[in-house]
């Protein structure tokens, strides 16, 4: 481990709360509420919309065990397995970010948004996980049978303030989960991690929105730095955690699930984009796509858009199937995977 992980020391202000105790974002944004929560959902149910979900069968990559411990434990590889949830061997390690196993983005399990394709491996091929780090605890990125099925298999959970508390009523042992406030750090043997702010809101029922804090990972080794967006509008933070820990060798920035209804909490590709430089990244990784469907626009309008923008910005981007895997400072896929599936 580098020593200039372990000297570095944040000063940042903390994530603030309301006097109610709820957190709120460092940049003002719209509220949610009940009846905004019903306008969605009545548009969900009404409104007409072109290819919401793919016809035809999406590429994937199965894994198994044997395939993930033949990867070199002497660097950085990336694995996705769908919407924002990666695999990462790091210098030997496996970590999760994000896992979201289920058939479901959903409290239930008989309605919700459903996976386009499966997990490329299950959680019982997995081996043995050092660590998972949680974003948020919205339904597609904390998913309470992953966790209950993980609790036995990882060392350490890292989650947002207040994201322990549902971890422990699921199982986890309170000894193997560490909490954090934006710009608070850890130090692992092969990294330092530092939980850092994004715009965005947290709560899974009705009654406990923003109970939780929401928030983005950055990911430090002396293979390359990594930066995971979590869940965020667009917000003059990506700036400031570029000017902080950039540049970054590899970005993984939510670009999906857009909508005029909610600008404050989710980004255009573009502005997806734009994040990606502000952060000083080398490479982009779109993520929080492909998976379920979230939004109204089209299951591939992400990708078309993102890649586009890319483009035209002079941004290298890498768009790997999932279960496909990616390794810090090796050349990275590109192929437009989705367009054959978009023909169909």
């Amino acid at each position: 481990m580098a020593h200039s992980f372990a000297a570095a020391q944040d000063q940042s202000p903390l994530a603030p709360t309301t006097e109610s105790g709820k957190f709120v974002n460092q940049e003002p944004s719209e509220p949610s509420s009940f009846w905004r929560t019903v306008k969605i959902f009545w548009r969900f149910m009404t409104e007409d919309r072109i290819d919401p979900e793919p016809t035809g069968e999406l590429p994937m990559q199965a894994l198994s065990r044997a395939q993930l411990d033949a990867l070199s434990d002497d660097a950085v590889h990336v694995i996705k397995l769908g919407h924002s949830s990666l695999l990462l061997k790091v210098m030997g390690e496996y970590w999760l970010l994000d896992p979201v196993f289920s058939e479901r983005a959903s409290p239930f399990g008989f309605m919700g948004p459903k996976r386009f394709h499966p997990a490329p491996i299950s959680i019982d091929e997995l081996p043995p996980i050092a660590m998972v780090l949680i974003s948020h605890n919205h339904y597609d990125h904390l998913d309470k049978k992953a966790v209950r099925a993980l609790a036995d298999k990882t060392r350490e959970f890292l989650v947002p303030l207040g994201v322990d508390k549902n971890l422990q009523e699921w199982g986890v042992s309170a000894e193997n989960i560490q909490t954090f406030d934006w710009w608070q750090s850890t130090i692992d043997t092969h990294a330092r991690l530092t939980f850092t702010p994004t715009q965005h809101f947290s709560g899974r029922g009705l009654g406990d929105a923003n109970e939780t804090l929401w928030g983005s990972w950055v990911i430090e080794t002396e293979h390359g730095k990594l930066f995971f967006s979590g869940d965020s509008g667009y917000f003059p933070g990506f700036k400031t955690i570029g000017d902080r820990f950039g540049p970054f060798d590899l970005t993984f920035i939510e670009t999906g699930a857009y909508n005029e209804d909610w600008p404050d909490v989710h980004m255009t590709p573009e502005q997806s984009v734009t994040a990606h430089k502000d952060l000083r990244g080398k490479t982009m990784m779109p993520i929080h796509n492909g998976t379920f469907n979230l939004a109204f626009h089209a299951w591939y309008d992400p990708l078309e858009r993102v890649s586009e923008t890319a483009q035209q910005r002079g941004v290298a981007l890498t768009t790997p199937i999932v279960g496909e895997v990616i390794t810090l400072g090796e050349p990275m896929p590109q192929e437009a995977w989705w367009k054959p599936v978009m023909a169909e």
